[in-house]
């Protein structure tokens, strides 16, 4: 059985491949980062990228938990920002579990690569 060779001429630079970028949250607003700075290389290491990020995902847990609490609680006026809240949180965890597991599984590969 023969593998089919890679059509290289696929193209994936049109706008219909350009992706927005993610509105800050209500935490990122208050210390101060505008829609500028979210996501922007910066020259920051890939650590501070990645605390960043997890911080970012700390921020949209909280902000689910405050509005699922303020639904049952009958504060929250609008149950569907509420749900919108929760939908964000749960593909942003989501997000970072799969790029998780697809980081482990690219270091054992390194791991198992023989030299």
């Amino acid at each position: 059985m023969t593998i089919p060779p890679i059509d290289t001429s696929f193209v994936t630079t049109g706008p219909e491949w350009q992706v927005d970028a993610i509105a800050p949250t209500p935490a990122e607003i208050e210390a101060g980062a505008g829609p500028d700075a979210v996501g922007a290389p910066s020259g920051a290491s890939f650590g501070e990228l990645l605390g960043d990020s997890l911080r970012s995902l700390q921020a949209r847990q909280d902000e689910a938990a405050r509005a699922a609490q303020a639904l049952a609680t009958g504060q929250a006026g609008d149950p569907t920002s509420v749900v919108m809240a929760i939908e964000k949180a749960q593909l942003a965890m989501q997000l970072a579990s799969t790029i998780r597991t697809k980081a482990v599984e690219s270091f054992n590969d390194v791991f198992r690569t023989t030299v």
